[in-house]
């Protein structure tokens, strides 16, 4: 039976589908991995750099750390640097995923957008679900755009996660 809780399952899977999609993407050729495919982020790549960008973004605020990113930049032109700070970074969001406790999700967390400037404060629970929200929508669209380049990127459902394969 699975130990964790909801948030550190959603951590295992990010990391699981995040190691998923970056080997795939390994076979594409550059070019066709940076090319705009009219997605929201134009490319896989666009796409992989913003979903980065959202995860460390979360995580500082989250954690009290300075966060010097600006979105809407790319973070790494380089595929290898970029797919090395992934993995730095689901690491880190694993290891805080054990840290979370019942009472911070209740608190309220005030934080100022970089999408329009405005500052909120919501259940921290909200935002920690929109953390793992996030991850899984941009990378439906990274599973998308592999399939009309001709790749597979595999299943992407959680009862496949590695850790949950308890067959009885």
């Amino acid at each position: 039976m699975y130990e964790g809780d909801y948030f550190q399952l959603m951590a295992q899977y990010n990391c699981w589908m995040n190691r998923k999609l970056y080997a795939v993407c390994a076979e594409i050729p550059d070019a066709e991995r940076k090319k705009d495919l009219g997605a929201f982020f134009k490319s896989i790549h666009g796409t992989l750099n913003h979903l980065l960008y959202g995860d460390k973004a979360w995580l500082a605020r989250f954690m009290g750390e300075p966060m010097d990113l600006t979105i809407g930049k790319e973070l790494f032109a380089d595929y290898e640097e970029l797919k090395k700070v992934r993995e730095k970074t689901d690491q880190d969001i694993l290891t805080w995923s054990k840290s979370i406790s019942p009472d911070w999700l209740k608190q309220p967390f005030e934080y100022t957008s970089q999408v329009d400037g405005e500052t909120r404060i919501l259940p921290t629970w909200i935002l920690v679900t929109h953390l793992f929200n996030h991850q899984t929508h941009h990378r439906g669209q990274v599973a998308t755009l592999i399939k009309q380049l001709g790749y597979e990127p595999g299943i992407t459902d959680i009862p496949w996660l590695p850790e949950l394969n308890v067959v009885a």
